[in-house]
């Protein structure tokens, strides 16, 4: 006989992972417990209003990757209750002399801007924008949500094709080393490196090193790119609760995990802060991070050596983020608009950094535990695409910019940099954006990893992916799905296609797990055997 605390699945986390795979169980008609630590759902997808009523800051993710397109988005019904806006100017990066590079998703546009500063780089980029199109559409696409083949499966059926070789010919490039080969002016250079960095500096792990993901391809495509949840990026939160609710999940909050209860080698519940039990009768899925799953959850006595072995050699991002969030009287108004006004128009900004020396030089601080001497930073005026996320008439503005996460080997340490850094972020701004001035500023509120790794505890010091993003913990190498211990699945952002919004371990892990338990699935997983075997 069941009771209200047994369930079919019980899954840990209700981040974007977590309201995914738990709208998928549910739609399959299991009986499904969505547990969060926290009050609200949404982990990454933070919306708040930190400076002054009516600014909406998005604290963590900003730019959504294609969500429009994912299988996911599409399944759930999601866009006629949770809209984007796809900015036709993704990137954009000024520069003191007066001049800047703008990204538009249409290609002559973006060709005439490299063109200010190298015909040859214009044509380079149109020759290379041709391949990255449907290498894009026909591999990057195809792998990003769906389990991962073996490196070797993956070596044999890519290599049956054309398309397939030059694919992973491409995976053999650093990206550093690529772009520095390929094009001939250093602003334009440093512009490319910016959209594969993720923030602005040469980070390790995305530039430094060759990737089985293939990520080289990003800085040619144009169709693909970066979107903005309408309203801020908690909307998509709220709409994927209330696609779990209405599927008939449901929602625990306010209810730490202490234990994932394992009963004969196999995951049987969950038991909550202060003794409650929750039991499971085919599955348990953690969204959350590697140590705090095993290491916290489930003991390393319960794991073979070899995956205790793996659980221990799981490491994270080497650096975190120092974020500060701006309530304005009027966006920022760039110099170099009389160049190009589309400068005034983009979802990212490159700001402060226009040499490669410059990003290896705050690389090298952030490894040796100082901020970065240089201030150099991702930004933008997300109002100004969104005017839902000010009042009216008014403005927000963000910066992210790279720290580590125990300057000179102390958390701590933040606290005593932290003023003068928002104010170096501001004068740098002003190189660029005059207008950006204290009189201009009604508020501000900064955010860094000291606070955020422990509002979201699963980012363990700073790291908001929830593992580094490097060679051996993605595609093949990423953390599993299924794990030792029949039952319990890994589900979150240490899962291919990893951290980011993606959504794409909640996604996957549905078909892993319904292949599993012999769940009939109202979707069609995707089958990326069967999509690569089709090249040509």
């Amino acid at each position: 006989m069941s009771t209200m605390d047994d369930f079919d699945g019980i899954i840990i986390g209700a981040g974007q992972h977590g309201l995914i795979l738990g709208s998928y169980m549910a739609k399959a008609g299991l009986r499904v417990a969505l547990v969060e630590r926290r009050l609200r759902p949404g982990g990454g997808l933070s919306t708040e209003e930190r400076t002054l009523p009516g600014f909406q800051h998005n604290l963590h993710s900003i730019n959504h990757f294609s969500v429009t397109d994912t299988p996911w988005y599409k399944d759930l019904g999601l866009s006629a209750k949770v809209p984007y806006i796809r900015p036709q100017y993704e990137f954009a990066q000024p520069h003191r002399d007066g001049t800047n590079l703008v990204f538009s998703r249409d290609l002559e546009e973006t060709l005439t801007s490299i063109r200010r500063f190298s015909k040859t780089d214009a044509d380079t980029f149109r020759e290379w924008n041709i391949k990255a199109e449907e290498l894009t559409e026909r591999i990057f696409l195809a792998e990003r949500f769906a389990e991962p083949l073996t490196e070797a499966d993956r070596a044999e059926i890519l290599g049956a094709s054309a398309l397939g070789r030059e694919f992973l010919e491409l995976t053999e490039r650093q990206p550093l080393d690529a772009v520095n080969e390929l094009f001939d002016d250093e602003r334009v250079k440093v512009l490319f490196l910016f959209k594969l960095s993720l923030f602005g500096t040469v980070l390790h792990e995305t530039l430094g090193s060759r990737s089985p993901v293939g990520s080289l391809i990003r800085a040619f495509d144009l169709g693909t790119g970066y979107e903005l949840c309408e309203g801020g990026s908690y909307n998509l939160a709220r709409g994927l609760m209330e696609t779990f609710i209405a599927a008939g999940g449901t929602f625990i909050n306010q209810a730490h995990v202490e234990r994932i209860v394992v009963d004969g080698g196999r995951a049987t519940g969950v038991e909550l802060q202060g003794g409650r039990t929750l039991r499971a009768a085919q599955f348990v899925a953690s969204t959350v991070d590697v140590q705090q799953t095993f290491y916290d959850m489930v003991g390393l006595d319960q794991l073979p050596a070899a995956y205790r072995e793996k659980v221990d050699s799981h490491h994270l991002t080497p650096w975190t983020l120092f974020g500060l969030h701006l309530a304005l009287k009027e966006p920022p108004r760039y110099a170099s608009a009389s160049h190009d006004p589309n400068i005034d128009k983009a979802l990212k900004y490159n700001l402060g950094s226009e040499t490669i020396a410059s990003l290896m030089d705050a690389h090298a601080d952030v490894e040796a535990k100082k901020v970065p001497r240089a201030v150099q930073f991702g930004g933008g005026a997300l109002s100004m695409l969104d005017p839902k996320q000010a009042p009216a008439g008014k403005h927000t503005a963000y910066a992210w910019h790279v720290v580590p996460y125990d300057i000179g080997g102390d958390p701590e340490a933040i606290h005593g940099v932290r003023d003068q850094l928002a104010d170096d972020i501001l004068s740098k701004w002003r190189e660029y954006a005059p207008n950006m001035t204290k009189d201009n500023v009604l508020g501000q509120y900064t955010y860094t990893a000291y606070e955020y790794s422990r509002e979201l505890i699963n980012m363990r010091e700073g790291d908001i992916f929830m593992g580094a993003l490097s060679n051996d913990q993605v595609m093949y190498n990423a953390f599993g799905y299924r794990t030792p211990i029949e039952g319990l699945y890994m589900a979150g952002s240490p899962t291919h296609p990893n951290g980011a919004i993606t959504g794409g371990g909640g996604y996957i892990s549905a078909g892993v797990i319904a292949e599993d338990i012999g769940l009939a699935t109202w979707w069609t997983p995707a089958n990326v055997r069967e999509r690569l075997s089709q090249l040509s």
